[in-house]
């Protein structure tokens, strides 16, 4: 049997397709495949069709206070330029009642005071002609003429002296070193203002920047430098008492 049903297949002629279920799961496959993507375009094109739609459908909410015109009738006339401005409020002003004491009363003439004199305008600008930088005092007392002399005149840390020459040193007293920052072997330097007047001598000394130590440093240097002298700065050829910084180092040796 198998033997013919093989010399009937050879012997098919030529062309002759013999469908079997290979074939027809073929053609499913494919026309599933078909159905399947048209399915999806139709899907894609109802659903965009109506998000379209509602997109142009939606109106623009407005915003509140919004006048929208549709036609220039509807346009209302400008304001006048004389309107522009706001109106001017009136105020009422203030009642004051007059003062009830200070009022000048009519007395008999026998208690009316004699005749004043009145001094004129050249005698009170004579008596007017006083410097008031150099006279203390009045209310009916004595003046007091105060006059600082020149040589006595000593600037604060924040006056500005201009110099010709700046003081110079001639006797330095080397500090004390504080025993506690030399027992725990503390090296340091401290800025150190000082005034020296026109004798070259220190009236006195202000710490500018101290060590940051905390060893007593800022003490023995102001005892220190209290004993310096100088050569007094020079200003148009004449000494003159000036502020100076110097430092003052502690080292060990």
């Amino acid at each position: 049997m198998r033997s013919e049903k093989a010399t009937n297949l050879k012997s098919a002629p030529t062309g002759f397709i013999s469908y079997g279920a290979y074939e027809l799961k073929r053609c499913y496959q494919k026309h599933l495949g078909l159905a399947v993507i048209l399915a999806g375009f139709l899907y894609l094109v109802i659903i965009g069709g109506f998000v379209l739609y509602t997109k142009a459908s939606e109106e623009i909410p407005e915003a509140k206070g919004v006048v929208r015109i549709k036609t220039l009738a509807e346009l209302a006339a400008p304001p006048s330029l004389s309107q522009t401005q706001a109106p001017q409020i009136a105020v009422a002003a203030p009642t004051v009642a007059p003062p009830s004491v200070g009022i000048p009363e009519a007395v008999p003439d026998e208690e009316a005071p004699e005749e004043v004199t009145v001094a004129t305008q050249a005698e009170l600008g004579k008596i007017a002609d006083l410097s008031a930088t150099s006279i203390i005092g009045g209310g009916g007392g004595d003046s007091i003429a105060v006059e600082i002399p020149e040589e006595e005149y000593l600037p604060s840390p924040e006056d500005f002296v201009p110099t010709d020459e700046l003081p110079v040193p001639i006797k330095e007293v080397e500090p004390d070193y504080p025993p506690l920052a030399r027992q725990a072997g503390i090296e340091g330097m401290v800025w150190v203002k000082v005034l020296v007047d026109k004798n070259g001598k220190v009236r006195d000394a202000i710490i500018l920047k101290a060590s940051g130590a905390s060893a007593g440093f800022e003490e023995a240097a102001l005892a220190a430098v209290s004993k310096w002298e100088f050569k007094p700065a020079i200003s148009n050829n004449q000494p003159v008492a000036v502020w100076a910084m110097l430092p003052v180092r502690f080292v060990l040796k």
